[in-house]
């Protein structure tokens, strides 16, 4: 294991049977995909995060919500909320913040078209690209 000395922010994109993830540099400038991770249980799954977030140092969790085109959050979004709460109470030193992920799953189709003509290696990737997209867009945003 690595040791890290800088802090990072990392984003997760959650679905009720996996998370998909991206991490942040250490300059928090650039973010990159991150594996995806496959849910088992809600203890199992807060241990997982809990210790990825030790491992990578993050003081920072960007969290996808899935919203509907009309801007409401639709039910999945209740349970990420929840989620992130337990998680929250396990690493009490760390940021949360709920972001829109309303077409960043579109704007990684996109991307990806350029790069991969395979409908399923391009799906097997889309998740974790849009984490990365959300994540890059709240760090853009924040300089």
């Amino acid at each position: 294991m690595r040791i890290r000395t800088s802090r990072e922010t990392v984003s997760f994109l959650p679905s009720l049977a996996s998370e998909f993830g991206a991490f942040s540099d250490d300059t928090k400038f650039l973010a990159s995909p991150h594996k995806t991770y496959h849910r088992k249980n809600i203890e199992v799954d807060l241990e997982y995060f809990v210790g990825l977030i030790k491992e990578f140092n993050v003081d920072e969790i960007v969290c996808g919500l899935p919203m509907n085109m009309a801007g409401e959050e639709q039910e999945i979004a209740k349970l990420t909320r929840e989620f992130m709460s337990n998680l929250q109470e396990k690493v009490n030193d760390i940021n949360i913040v709920f972001v829109d992920e309303r077409l960043s799953s579109v704007m990684a189709e996109e991307m990806l078209k350029e790069t991969e003509r395979d409908w399923k290696k391009r799906k097997e990737r889309l998740d974790s690209v849009s984490a990365s997209i959300i994540l890059q867009d709240y760090l853009d945003e924040r300089r």
